[in-house]
């Protein structure tokens, strides 16, 4: 099929939809855009009218929060990270309090999940948040998710609800991402440094984008912006899970895809997929260290379906225990990540060398890979 026949076929067959909206998308500079949100709401009213399960991912809690806090006394400003956990205190209940007002108004009931990564990261915490999921899912309700920015710590952050969105896509097997952005869609250069730049209706192979030269490079802050929904796309192209980056600010402009209009960016899904368990052992947790492969040692891994052993590994960078989430690079590369059987300082003592040199320093009792393939999942979206 041609992406215009996929997509369409996605379209019509799609029973699981995680759709993203963020701050760009919702507030007008300085208040929430009330009409914007209420349009979105119809929109994702009439999908699950047409027996689709839905759910949102909306940012908005520190910008809710910022307004009503400029009603009280000295308008104190949310500044600094404990200003801004603070103003998502006050903000989340003000957001969901509307959400669930515009639903209720169409006769669907809502369900507010607050997450951490650290919910994704423990296996047990990830397969119960599936458990509630689906069962949400099946009464109808529409799943509202957002992070719980109140208790989050940095290490514990995903960094942005596009990553968030990425992951949950996973344990919820949905059949499409609409991520909704405050521009028209995907820019087949950037704009910065090409104002004649223009909008690609379908990106066929997102691992072929430079997304640095194309989006100016991640924002110092690493949130938000089109870098982000661009990575998260990669992502879930990896699951088989085709993504619709579409301008949110359009009214209707859920339906009107749904209704065979194009419209934004269609990035088409991989078709090698990887399997939920690797995208969530790679996704889960950010990397710890790095381990450093020689040529023979990345080609094996990548072409062959190797796993990594220490004789192809020149050097580790970083600080971890064994069970971490490694990055393996080559030159300027990410081959992959994986979960390392070593220790950082272990492997600074067994790097290079062959089998019988590792139990000569380890003794018998030692793995013969560093990073099992089946542990390993190749060009990762970091």
């Amino acid at each position: 099929m041609n992406w215009q026949e996929e997509r369409d076929a996605t379209l019509r067959d799609a029973r699981c939809v995680v759709v993203k909206v963020g701050t760009a998308v919702l507030s007008n500079g300085r208040d929430l855009n009330l009409d914007v949100l209420d349009n979105l709401v119809e929109q994702l009213s009439v999908l699950s009218g047409q027996g689709r399960r839905v759910v949102l991912v909306s940012s908005g809690a520190v910008g809710a929060g910022r307004t009503a806090l400029r009603k009280l006394p000295g308008a104190p400003e949310a500044v600094g990270l404990s200003g801004k956990q603070a103003a998502a205190a006050v903000g989340q209940g003000r957001l969901m309090h509307l959400y669930d007002n515009a639903f209720s108004r169409r006769g669907l009931l809502t369900a507010q999940v607050l997450l951490t990564r650290d919910d994704l990261k423990s296996r047990t915490r990830f397969l119960n948040i599936r458990n509630t999921f689906s069962e949400l899912l099946s009464w109808g309700v529409i799943p509202v998710v957002n992070e719980n920015d109140t208790v989050s710590v940095n290490e514990l952050k995903f960094s942005d609800n596009d990553n968030l969105s990425s992951l949950l896509v996973n344990p919820l097997e949905a059949d499409l991402f609409v991520n909704l952005t405050s521009i028209g869609g995907v820019l087949d250069a950037n704009p910065l440094e090409n104002p004649e730049a223009r909008i690609m209706p379908c990106i066929e192979d997102i691992r072929a984008l430079n997304l640095d030269a194309l989006c100016g490079g991640k924002s110092a802050e690493g949130t938000g912006g089109m870098y982000s929904k661009l990575l998260s796309a990669h992502r879930v192209a990896q699951l088989g899970v085709p993504t619709a980056i579409l301008p949110g600010r359009e009214a209707d402009v859920i339906t009107r895809l749904f209704a065979g209009e194009t419209l934004g960016t269609w990035v088409r899904p991989e078709r090698r997929t990887v399997s939920r368990r690797k995208y969530w052992l790679a996704y889960q947790a950010d990397p710890q260290g790095t381990l450093v492969l020689d040529a023979g040692a990345a080609d094996a891994v990548r072409h062959h379906g190797k796993s990594l052993l220490p004789g192809g590994i020149t050097d580790v960078q970083g600080g971890f225990e064994a069970g971490a989430l490694v990055r393996l690079v080559f030159g300027h590369e990410t081959v992959g990540v994986g979960l390392s059987n070593y220790n950082a300082a272990d492997l600074l003592r067994i790097k290079g060398l062959k089998r019988h040199e590792v139990a000569a320093i380890l003794g018998d009792a030692h793995y013969p890979e560093v990073v099992h393939r089946d542990n390993l999942l190749l060009d990762a979206a970091l």
